[in-house]
């Protein structure tokens, strides 16, 4: 384990008998190669907001983008406490993961050029962006938003030998992202 690593806690509550937790690689492993993620933000009345995104994991954070006008955007005004959800449909197999944390804009150049490189690197050049003042701006000439989530807690349910693994980050408080 590195010094970067979570606290990891198994929860035998909500696993089967002789299973363990997750390792921490594996669940990295699942951020790094997923292709989708689904977003939960909060609007202004309460109500949750969910709605599928791409999402790369670099420097130990999720990132995502967002043009300004759209509900994801809107709420994250108001409120930035996030939740970011992948895994697969299947409940025999697999691994499901939920990151929570606070999303924070990437406003620095050189954080931008970085994920920009990232992106395009993940999807095999189909996601390009081109970095401006406030963010990406795609091929067509829309503008994204960029944001970062440092994660405060994931967790991890495996699937068919069921096992659910909390991982605690920075002792549990949240970090503001570093750029």
């Amino acid at each position: 384990m590195s010094t970067n690593d979570p606290d990891a806690r198994f929860d035998e509550r909500f696993s089967d008998p002789g299973s363990g937790a997750t390792p921490w690689e594996t669940v990295r492993g699942v951020l790094e190669s997923a292709q989708l993620f689904w977003i939960t933000t909060v609007r202004s009345d309460g109500r949750p907001h969910v709605t599928p995104l791409v999402a790369v994991w670099l420097d130990g954070q999720l990132h995502f983008t967002t043009g300004a006008a759209e509900q994801k955007a809107v709420n994250l005004g108001g409120n930035r406490q996030v939740a970011l959800t992948t895994g697969c449909d299947r409940w025999d197999r697999g691994l499901d993961v939920v990151v929570e944390g606070v999303a924070v804009r990437v406003t620095a150049r050189p954080a931008l050029e970085r994920l920009a490189a990232a992106w395009a690197a993940k999807w095999n050049g189909e996601w390009r962006f081109r970095v401006t003042a406030d963010g990406f701006a795609h091929q067509d000439g829309g503008a994204s938003l960029v944001f970062g989530v440092r994660p405060a807690k994931v967790l991890a349910f495996a699937k068919g030998g069921f096992g659910q693994t909390a991982y605690r980050f920075d002792g549990g408080r949240t970090a503001e992202l570093r750029t």
